[in-house]
């Protein structure tokens, strides 16, 4: 494993990983995983977003939809630019959700030094994430967020995935950077299988 990772941080230099798959999929917790075997920084779309929501007294993703582009620009692109993150790769949850975003979350990152060198998507079945969720609630385990409490709006962000981020993900796998993994496993066989697929990646741009 370590010579692997090894291999993938050659190949990544101050690039970017950027992970996507439906809410529950597991992103945060593999990306965060994934960074601390990296050396690299951990940036979520998600976390950023909440955190601008609560600084500037906005709801706008209380109902389970994606913020507008502009404001994603705004609060989100930014951060590729920060002079902390300079010497460091990238591990992104979710940057660039809605179909369009991803092309000038591409153009930034590449700008500011952090390439976007591969995308990977945890697929699991919406059953599976909806199952996810009432385990979720029932251990009290997702903190107070009103996207994880209500089923309502967690069906609304299952269907924003379908419909906004799904085209998002078809244009990575066109560009061929994406990296179709299973996540539908324990968290260490998805980390596993993650960590697998990028070594094959960053062995064959090596080689």
């Amino acid at each position: 494993m370590e010579d692997k990772l090894e291999t993938i941080k050659q190949w990544l230099g101050t690039g970017s990983i950027n992970l996507f798959g439906l809410p529950m999929s597991g992103k945060d917790t593999q990306g965060i995983k994934l960074a601390e075997a990296l050396n690299a920084k951990f940036l979520s779309s998600g976390m950023i977003i909440r955190a601008m929501e609560k600084e500037t007294k906005q709801d706008l993703t209380k109902n389970g939809a994606l913020i507008p582009t502009n404001i994603f620009y705004e609060w989100v692109l930014p951060y590729f630019e920060r002079r902390d993150l300079f010497e460091y790769p990238l591990i992104l949850s979710s940057i660039g959700r809605w179909k369009g975003e991803e092309d000038q979350v591409m153009s930034v990152a590449a700008g500011a030094g952090h390439e976007i060198k591969a995308v990977i998507i945890l697929n699991i079945s919406e059953a599976d994430v909806e199952k996810r969720f009432e385990t979720a609630k029932k251990l009290n385990d997702r903190g107070e967020r009103e996207d994880d409490i209500d089923i309502d709006v967690f069906k609304t962000r299952i269907k924003e995935f379908r419909e906004k981020t799904m085209p998002v993900i078809q244009h990575y796998k066109t560009l061929e950077l994406l990296i179709e993994v299973n996540g539908d496993q324990t968290r260490d066989a998805v980390f596993n299988e993650l960590v697998e697929k990028l070594y094959e990646k960053a062995s064959k741009s090596l080689s």
